[in-house]
């Protein structure tokens, strides 16, 4: 059975980030940037980087987001998953009958990326969490991916299980 869900449209911008979340993804995109290869270094100059305040109006709204796992074997795997970024993180969600679920209850590390032609990249390297009721986001989290699809994820089928990634190193790059 396909289901097909329907994206309310919103005029309105929501940034859940605080002031410190803004400040925590703007020096990590710092010392990302920084601590990059020269070769990342030059294709990710200074007038082709986002800073924290200009990159987040950006990540406004579900994005797709390649995501990358890893195997038992250690192999990766990129799917696609609706990404939604809140409070400085990447939230996503998907089926506990998936590969990724199987390979993220193991193998938390993931990379992500958010490409959008060449006007923009986001590309963060973490480790997910699974979120719960125990977090203390979940409820504004939950509470926004309903407002966003009109019906809560974890109504869409037994085993919905949502992931958040906290990110270790991440770099935006801006096109023309």
């Amino acid at each position: 059975m396909t289901q097909v869900f329907h994206v309310k449209p919103t005029a309105e911008v929501t940034m859940y980030e605080t002031t410190e979340e803004r400040q925590y993804l703007q020096e990590m995109l710092e010392r990302s940037r920084s601590a990059a290869t020269d070769h990342l270094q030059e294709i990710v100059t200074p007038d082709h980087s986002l800073s924290a305040q200009n990159l987040l109006p950006r990540l406004e709204g579900m994005k797709v987001l390649s995501l990358a796992t890893v195997t038992r074997h250690g192999e990766p795997r990129v799917s696609a998953v609706d990404g939604h970024f809140i409070h400085g993180a990447w939230t996503f969600g998907t089926d506990g009958r998936s590969a990724k679920a199987r390979h993220l209850a193991h193998r938390p590390a993931v990379s992500a990326a958010y490409i959008d032609g060449e006007r923009l990249g986001f590309f963060t390297h973490g480790a997910v969490e699974p979120l719960d009721a125990a977090d203390a986001q979940y409820e504004e989290i939950t509470r926004h991916w309903t407002a966003h699809y009109g019906s809560s994820p974890l109504s869409w089928g037994e085993d919905i299980r949502m992931y958040r990634i906290r990110p270790r190193w991440c770099v935006a790059y801006a096109g023309e």
